[in-house]
């Protein structure tokens, strides 16, 4: 098990993933797979449709501050297209498809943001009765993010919406205040529970390590806080998939290490011990386990086809086994693994192997 205060970065070099990730496309195998679990659908509007804006306007934040979004204009033929289409993908996300319920809903307003590998369009859908607002995510379509995806579904406590339709992706919204803007603005409240809130960056970081999810600096997680009895409980969710598997370093898939979480790390070592800390990890793998051996043969589906994809580079997957196998001594199967896919169900094996001997088998075919 990590030992959490053995992976505090104490040097004054932070870690950083790769300027840029290349996008890798869904192969047949990986579509079949989306198709089966019901993940492909036509959509009417494709990335490249949204492309093709005339001009764009920085957006700026409630504080004035710049933003890494810009807010896109259409002409207005194309904007008449656009408007039916993304309500439309707004029904699929929300109602599977029925478009009965969405007379009454618009779009207010379609962004772009530059930053980062996927480079998303952001669709603020509004409703006209009572000026409520959503929003939704299109993305190019990329193997990797959808695999990151599909852990997170099947691995985490989080249930994930989206679709594919051939080289465009749909994610729903996933609420929450973002973890930059959190540690900013709530952190030091009086309110705060500073040692609840410490756990679950503790689960979150064990969750992020197991599935091999990378990049979770501040701003691409968010921060959830759910009321509970007499005080707040805090869910910290991924919501950037990009960096699912990729890099070569094993301590960009432990968000302790990062710079912009250092926040969070502190919090973690004033209010817990290593006993407590040792416990949470051992909470959050056992749910994991849980989830894994509910949901076995849809993941035994994933990676038949992850373990022969191309998701990262020869030099990258070498660089994380022989870590990885070094990290917890264990050098035989982790070299084994060819790819990127197969270092990943060989790192869910030897993270929570323990745990899966604990599940009796009548628990496992119980959460079919």
């Amino acid at each position: 098990m990590t030992n959490f205060f053995d992976h505090i970065n104490k040097s004054d070099e932070p870690e950083k993933p790769s300027k840029k990730k290349p996008i890798f496309p869904i192969n047949k195998e990986l579509r079949a797979y989306l198709v089966r679990y019901g993940r492909e659908v036509n959509l009417p509007v494709s990335y490249q449709d949204l492309q093709r804006y005339t001009y764009s306007i920085p957006l700026k934040d409630k504080k004035g501050n710049e933003s890494s979004w810009e807010k896109l204009s259409f002409d207005m033929k194309e904007w008449e297209f656009l408007r039916q289409g993304l309500v439309k993908i707004y029904a699929i996300l929300k109602t599977e498809g029925d478009t009965t319920l969405i007379n009454h809903l618009d779009v207010a307003r379609i962004d772009f943001c530059y930053f980062g590998n996927s480079q998303p369009f952001r669709v603020r859908i509004v409703n006209k009765l009572n000026d409520n607002y959503d929003h939704y995510y299109i993305k190019q379509a990329d193997a990797s993010r959808v695999y990151g995806l599909e852990l997170e579904h099947l691995l985490s406590p989080n249930r994930i919406t989206y679709f594919t339709h051939q080289t465009t992706l749909v994610e729903e919204h996933i609420p929450g205040i973002p973890g930059d803007i959190f540690i900013a603005d709530h952190l030091n409240n009086p309110t705060t529970n500073v040692i609840r809130l410490a756990k679950e960056f503790v689960k979150f970081n064990e969750r992020c390590f197991v599935q091999l999810l990378g990049d979770m600096r501040s701003y691409n997680y968010v921060v959830n806080i759910i009321p509970d009895i007499e005080d707040f409980q805090y869910r910290i969710r991924a919501i950037d998939f990009d960096q699912q598997s990729y890099e070569g370093r094993k301590n960009l898939y432990l968000p302790q290490f990062f710079k912009e979480n250092i926040a969070f790390v502190n919090l973690v070592s004033e209010h817990l011990d290593k006993e407590s800390i040792a416990q949470y990890q051992a909470e959050e793998r056992t749910m994991m386990t849980f989830r894994l051996a509910s949901a076995r043969y849809r993941m035994n589906d994933l990676f038949d086809i992850m373990c022969a994809d191309t998701i990262s580079t020869t030099e990258k997957i070498n660089s994380l086994k022989t870590s990885l196998a070094g990290h917890f001594k264990e050098s035989t199967n982790y070299n084994k693994a060819k790819t990127m896919g197969q270092v990943v169900k060989r790192h869910l094996k030897q993270t929570l192997q323990k745990n899966l001997l604990l599940i009796p088998k009548s628990s496992a075919r119980n959460n079919d």
